[in-house]
């Protein structure tokens, strides 16, 4: 099961930057033009969860594996995207096929990088892309009315439901808002992901300042912030600059110095990957053994043959039961035999809904 974001913004607010720090590597050309990324670029980056690691120092495997998210770095949108103006068609082709949107906003003020509306201002480059949004989803549900309407006629039910959806939909952007506003994101049915909205995907906003505000921010990304508060969305800080420096280092102890000499405990990288998490509605269980210890995603209320199918499809079509401890109960009494010693392992059964931290053995019968 795969879960991916797409970073999106104006041309020049650091988007490849961004994506060159998060997959540490050159796939993205970060250059000071518009449409540097003509084609999106692709990385899977791991998840940083310390209960990986406690785990491991535990079961002590042959093997560690953590769970990963996937960033698509797309060529940056400008005004008229929704007409094609710019790389508008492929800009929003290939943000419909991402689950959420991570959208950079320029926080940072060099006279060496233009930008395209002439000067910085976050919210305003903000409502471009939001706007761009709106109209692409306006212009697709409008072209779905007539044909719907004709099927509604013809006493078609399911097409009755989608009208319905389709007009309510209509009515929000009319208005000017983005659906996921209005509890009509993309993951709260089947009707609405079946539209395949642009404004239905989860929205996180990623600062980039310069280095010297990376810890505290600025005035630029306070405002940012405050819009994201307002929305009910999630903003980070970031400086994709400094982000990427760190990345080239070559070991553990080097960033860590680095990041000690500017006032930072972790990378933003590290809070921008679990706010994509988190936006997602991801949660995490592990697998261990001496083998491999594993953390494995899936979405929050998964249930446990649903989890066992993220290993394996024959552990989902043959699922018996899902032998569960906690984190908390693996960690503090020292692993699995343990566990069960204590009377802390569980026979979970079909029905039930995986919690973060579950550390879980599968049994199934094909």
């Amino acid at each position: 099961m795969g879960f991916n974001c797409g970073i999106v913004g104006l041309p020049n607010v650091g988007k490849s930057t961004l994506f060159n720090a998060l997959t540490a590597t050159a796939q993205a050309e970060a250059a000071n033009f518009p449409f540097c990324t003509i084609e999106p670029n692709t990385g899977r980056v791991a998840v940083p969860d310390p209960r990986l690691d406690a785990i491991a120092a535990i079961a002590k495997p042959a093997k560690v594996v953590p769970t990963f998210l996937e960033f698509v770095d797309i060529a940056g949108l400008v005004k008229g995207a929704s007409k094609g103006e710019g790389l508008g068609n492929q800009f929003l082709g290939n943000i419909r096929e991402v689950d959420a949107v991570i959208q950079v906003l320029r926080c940072f003020e060099d006279d060496n990088v233009t930008h395209v509306e002439g000067g910085v201002d976050p919210l305003r480059d903000a409502d471009v892309v939001e706007t761009e949004l709106m109209l692409a989803d306006l212009d697709s549900l409008e072209k779905r009315v007539t044909p719907l309407t004709k099927k509604v006629r013809g006493n078609d039910k399911q097409a009755k439901a989608q009208l319905d959806l389709v007009e309510q939909a209509l009515e929000h952007l009319r208005d000017g808002q983005p659906l996921r506003r209005f509890g009509m994101a993309e993951g709260a049915g089947l009707g609405v992901r079946m539209l395949h909205l642009l404004t239905a995907k989860p929205v996180l906003y990623v600062c980039n300042v310069d280095e010297d505000s990376a810890i505290a921010g600025n005035a630029f990304s306070e405002k940012a912030a405050a819009r994201a508060e307002a929305e009910g969305a999630a903003a980070v800080v970031i400086s994709a600059r400094m982000e990427e420096e760190v990345a080239q280092l070559d070991n553990a102890a080097e960033k860590a110095e680095f990041l000690a000499a500017l006032g930072l405990e972790e990378t933003g990288l590290a809070r921008v990957i679990r706010a994509g998490y988190r936006l997602l509605d991801l949660i995490t269980f592990f697998t261990a053994g001496p083998k491999e210890v594993r953390a494995w995603t899936v979405k929050r209320g998964a249930t446990a043959p649903a989890a066992a199918g993220v290993i394996h499809t024959d552990f989902q079509r043959g699922f018996i039961a899902a032998e569960t401890i906690s984190y908390d109960d693996f960690v503090s009494l020292g692993g699995e035999q343990a566990a069960k010693d204590a009377g802390k392992m569980r026979q979970e059964g079909r029905n039930y809904v995986v919690q973060d931290g579950d550390v879980m053995l599968f049994r199934f019968n094909v």
